[in-house]
């Protein structure tokens, strides 16, 4: 991806996480990438096309934080991966809130654009195969089976903070009960 390009949809991501879905237009980018006007569009000729190349570049940067959960060395047991999650969820609702703002939002639209969902759908089937492996270890019966319902719960538990944001924010009870 060539350097503008990132610079553009990164400024987007910003633009979609600080200030919701109805600010982000291809001018509202140009501003915040500090570029001149027409930027966006020269590289995204219309809405639909900077939605797309958003979705793709928010999957991008998730997939590198989402991957820290095996950086050292991935967790062997129960407590260690509720411990792992409760770190990125608080990575994901504080220094990474930007980001996961724009990910909710991003992902409203797509309930209203089937490319959009295919290209989630995607996401989401790498996800499960990475996070079977992470699990595996962990002694449940069928890592494969618990991911998508780890994963609604990490999306509700990301949800709520991010809507309701309480400082004493603690998934640990939450994730535990799930997976031991």
């Amino acid at each position: 991806m060539s350097d503008r390009r990132t610079r553009v949809l990164d400024a987007a991501i910003t633009v979609l996480g600080t200030a919701g879905l109805r600010q982000l237009t291809h001018r509202a980018a140009d501003a915040a990438a500090d570029l001149p006007a027409g930027s966006t569009s020269n590289l995204f000729r219309t809405r639909d096309a900077l939605l797309t190349g958003v979705l793709d570049r928010l999957l991008e940067r998730e997939t590198a934080v989402w991957s820290r959960l095996a950086d050292p060395a991935p967790p062997r047991t129960a407590e260690e991966f509720v411990r792992a999650i409760a770190v990125l969820l608080a990575d994901l609702t504080g220094p990474h809130r930007e980001l996961t703002l724009a990910r909710h939002a991003a992902f409203h639209e797509a309930a209203f654009r089937p490319h959009l969902q295919r290209r989630i759908a995607r996401a989401q089937d790498e996800l499960t195969s990475y996070g079977t492996v992470l699990l595996a270890p962990l002694g449940l019966p069928d890592p494969a089976a618990a991911i998508p319902g780890l994963m609604a719960l990490i999306d509700g538990l990301l949800l709520r903070q991010l809507a309701n944001p309480d400082p004493d924010f603690d998934p640990t009870p939450a994730l535990a009960a799930y997976l031991t």
